[in-house]
């Protein structure tokens, strides 16, 4: 029995565990979900900002480029080079420099020397045979557009621009000298300064060769570092574009990427969130919601067990109610309900089997004169002491005593012979008997007591009934014979 409510209890409290269990699993879930949907949002908005930015710098680049093969297609014509130098140069330059970020547009000869200049009618005087975007031209013909590093300019005060260039070239193909249109870097930092990334976000335009162009936010000192070894450099050049979370070489920062390779230009735009930003709000969600269904589930869990310590206090109470139902308070013994059911149940087995089952009827002599002489509450004591000298002496399992009532008791002895049943009997009434109890009003001059054995192998038309008044009838016998004895009534 205790077993069972153990077991139940235990059940009760392990599926309210369960339960809470699954209850801080599915937060976890849903919170792991918020989590991938804070970062599917940035990565979209990290590409509609690199986008735009993109699309900004093609626009531009490609004006540029227009003008710059304006001015070489009219170097080419003798008619336009013919023209007195204001003319051919608002011809040539077509009003290009006057664009915000446009620094000098100037037209180099072959020793790199300035023959043409966008600003004035009077070239200004310069020499820039040393540039890589002037010896690229010139040692390998078929350059195309060309994009420089970032330089200090030589003319502007030392500002930081790159250059366009496309090669001129004689008739015979051999050079004669450069075009070159320089882009002031300010367009890029403008342009990066007005896309918002968070606090610790960065926009970057890098070159494929691994050389930064711009960066924002903006640090002087980083335009012009070459990045090649970089990790996140490896992955933007791996693929035309794509998103991936990294530490930056340059801070430090772990930031979800963004990259684009541009199609016709040697370059990448990058645009990168820091995850202490765009995770900031998920995370205080998550550490408020987290806590309270933690803290749920901790109450759920201790609810449960309350609920299995009081289901098991319950359970333990309606047994003892049970069991105190089904015993006789005073002898600790089967009262009469549960003796009723006993035999009811002994005697279908015995039934079945086909074996004898034995009654016994116990019953103290006189015990009106005891309780008469010596008070009710030796009576009861009288009563306990024969009910202990009768568990005393019955040891199989299958057996069972109980008070019948008043000073009488019933033992139900199954599968018992009548020389075995009248053994038990004796040992009972001798054990009574050794007790010693005072008792003046009987012939003894001590509590003893009269047994009555009945044993009957049952047949299909017999009824129970019978045998109890058959044992009942055997104990009359050995009250009217004396007392103090047993006797036997039955039919083997």
């Amino acid at each position: 029995m205790w077993q069972r409510l153990s077991a139940s209890s235990l059940v009760v409290a392990a599926c309210g565990a369960m339960i809470a269990v699954v209850m801080v699993g599915l937060c976890a879930v849903v919170l792991y979900q918020g989590r991938q949907d804070a970062q599917d949002h940035t990565r979209d908005t990290l590409r509609d900002i690199a986008l735009i930015a993109q699309r900004d710098i093609e626009r531009n680049f490609e004006l540029y480029a227009l003008s710059l093969q304006a001015v070489v297609d009219g170097v080419k014509q003798p008619e336009v080079m013919a023209l007195p130098p204001r003319l051919r140069r608002e011809v040539l330059f077509d009003r290009a420099t006057t664009a915000k970020y446009l620094g000098s547009l100037l037209v180099l000869d072959a020793q790199g020397n300035i023959v043409m200049d966008s600003a004035s009618d009077t070239p200004r005087q310069g020499n820039f045979a040393d540039r890589p975007y002037f010896t690229v031209q010139r040692d390998h013909p078929d350059t195309g557009l060309y994009m420089s590093d970032p330089f200090q300019s030589r003319l502007r005060d030392g500002a930081m621009s790159i250059a366009l260039t496309r090669r001129l070239s004689h008739s015979d193909g051999s050079f004669a000298g450069v075009v070159l249109l320089a882009v002031n870097l300010e367009y890029f930092r403008d342009l990066f300064a007005g896309l918002a990334l968070g606090p610790h976000g960065s926009l970057s335009l890098i070159g494929r060769n691994g050389v930064m162009i711009m960066r924002q936010p903006y640090d002087p000192k980083i335009v012009g570092r070459n990045i090649r070894g970089a990790r996140t450099f490896e992955r933007f050049i791996s693929e035309p574009e794509g998103s991936f979370s990294e530490t930056a070489s340059i801070d430090g920062v772990r930031r979800l990427y963004w990259f684009q390779n541009f199609p016709n230009a040697p370059l990448i735009i990058m645009t990168a969130a820091a995850e202490q930003d765009f995770y900031a709000n998920w995370r205080r969600r998550a550490v408020t919601i987290g806590s309270l269904m933690v803290a749920f589930g901790v109450a759920f869990i201790a609810l449960s067990m309350l609920l299995s310590v009081q289901l098991r206090r319950r359970m333990r109470a309606e047994s003892e109610l049970q069991l105190l139902a089904r015993t006789d308070g005073l002898t600790g013994l089967n009262n009469r309900r549960s003796l009723g059911e006993i035999l009811d149940q002994e005697w279908r087995r015995a039934k079945r089997t086909r074996s004898v089952m034995s009654l016994l009827f116990v019953d103290i002599d006189r015990f009106k004169a005891y309780n008469d002489t010596y008070g009710h509450q030796a009576g009861d004591d009288a009563l306990a002491a024969v009910a202990r000298c009768i568990t005393g002496n019955i040891r199989r399992p299958v057996d069972t005593a109980a008070r019948y009532g008043g000073e009488e008791f019933v033992v139900v002895l199954p599968n018992t012979t009548p020389d075995g049943a009248t053994e038990i009997a004796e040992r009972i009434r001798t054990a009574i008997c050794e007790c010693a109890i005072e008792h003046a009003g009987s012939e003894y001059g001590r509590v003893t007591a009269s047994i009555g054995v009945v044993s009957r192998e049952p047949c299909a038309n017999d009824d129970l009934t019978a045998v109890i008044k058959a044992a009942d009838e055997a104990l009359y016998k050995a009250k009217m014979t004396g007392r103090n004895k047993v006797s036997h009534f039955g039919v083997s």
